[in-house]
């Protein structure tokens, strides 16, 4: 069935991203699944080199929103691969009549193929300051000063990255991570077990997420030293390292990645969330978006000093905040206390909480780009306005 679209928003939406849409639900599901109910979005991954002849793979996906991977020939150079993705582009804007499109980015590497590629409005989506992870593509800070130049508006992934980004352009917004509170609040509430938990007897610490360069696999291991009766459970993918940097004990417990309708029923049996993160590049300017997560779904939460949880979540008594695994075990003791059975706490996370949402943070970046007459030319929007420019997309959408 195609969607029937509105027009406050009918241009079409080009996303160009470095995530995999199928990878993990995350930042670009949410907001991108709701533009899809109101007009086209194309989700243009980065290319697979796989094929013989280079060409596109489009499958739809919920609400109409259509994934687009480019498989490019084996041994294809950098400067063919930028050709060849152009050229992909092109074919699929004219096969699908894309004549009046907003360009998202995710990833400024997707530049050298998109800047003579015609767009109305251009935004960029900064989740995170991917030049500063392990293996960046060289370049990628190049890419991004030319995409700021282009860029209608900014919008950052948290506030300590919209504090590195701000200096560097006109129109710079923070939308830290949201949340699906109905989602996660089903957690407080009797859901049935996992069966892959069951079997995990004991109190249990909890993690889900990608296991990658940003996980603290010292401090884990730590953890389940000091408390071999504690069992630390860890939802999620492995990448970007070697599973044999894992650490092993009989308490630690990997139980792979899980869909994004599944993780409130892991969340339920858990009796404190963690979030283990190494403090390094990788993590300088994360904002985590299980941290409000975890806490919708009444769990007390423990975390390392990342800058986008100390504040607001850690100023405010929400997370505990440990450095090390003996203060993350005393942390953890201390949270025992705490979480859905204290409706004194609960008020307080709901009370914080209460007005953060991805229906309005989508609405909010709905409205800047709306208000973006045509890309290159916009001046900076007053912010007294936004709010309620956001509430015109709501009512109108």
């Amino acid at each position: 069935m195609t969607p029937s679209y509105s027009s406050s928003l009918s241009s079409d939406l080009v996303c160009f991203s470095h995530l995999r849409w199928d990878f993990v639900y995350q930042r670009p599901q949410h907001l991108l699944s709701r533009f899809a109910t109101r007009r086209r979005v194309f989700f243009v991954e980065e290319p697979l080199f796989d094929e013989p002849v280079a060409r596109l793979d489009i499958g739809a996906r919920e609400h109409g929103l259509r994934v687009v991977v480019p498989h490019l020939p084996e041994g294809t150079t950098e400067s063919e691969a930028v050709e060849l993705q152009r050229e992909l582009v092109e074919s699929l804007f004219e096969t699908e009549e894309v004549t009046d499109a907003t360009f998202w980015y995710y990833t400024a590497m997707a530049v050298p193929f998109t800047r003579d590629l015609p767009a109305t409005r251009v935004i960029y989506d900064c989740m995170d300051e991917l030049a500063a992870f392990a293996n960046a593509p060289e370049g990628m800070l190049d890419f991004e000063i030319e995409l700021f130049r282009r860029a209608d508006h900014v919008f950052t992934g948290g506030h300590s990255l919209y504090e590195a980004k701000a200096p560097h352009h006109h129109s710079v917004h923070a939308f830290p991570s949201s949340i699906d509170a109905a989602h996660f609040t089903a957690a407080r509430g009797e859901l049935p077990e996992p069966s892959d938990l069951a079997g995990i007897e004991g109190l249990r610490i909890g993690f889900y997420g990608v296991i990658d360069e940003r996980a603290d696999l010292e401090l884990i291991d730590g953890i389940a030293a000091l408390r071999p009766d504690w069992n630390l459970v860890l939802v999620g993918p492995v990448a970007k390292i070697e599973e044999s940097s894992l650490p092993r004990r009989g308490n630690i417990h990997y139980l792979g990645a899980k869909s994004y309708a599944e993780l409130p029923a892991y969340l339920a049996h858990w009796d404190v969330a963690m979030m283990p993160f190494a403090l390094n590049e990788s993590t300088n300017f994360i904002s985590p978006t299980k941290t409000p997560e975890y806490l919708a779904a009444g769990k007390p939460v423990v975390s390392t000093a990342i800058r986008d949880v100390v504040r607001p979540y850690g100023e405010a008594g929400l997370v505990h905040i440990a450095s090390s695994a003996e203060e993350f075990v005393r942390a953890a003791e201390a949270a025992l206390g705490e979480g859905r059975d204290d409706p004194t706490w609960i008020a307080r996370v709901d009370a914080l909480l209460a007005n953060n949402s991805w229906d309005a943070t989508w609405a909010s970046m709905a409205a800047l780009e709306r208000d973006t007459p045509l890309a290159g030319a916009v001046e900076k929007v007053d912010t007294t306005e936004l709010q309620t420019l956001t509430e015109l997309v709501l009512e109108r959408d």
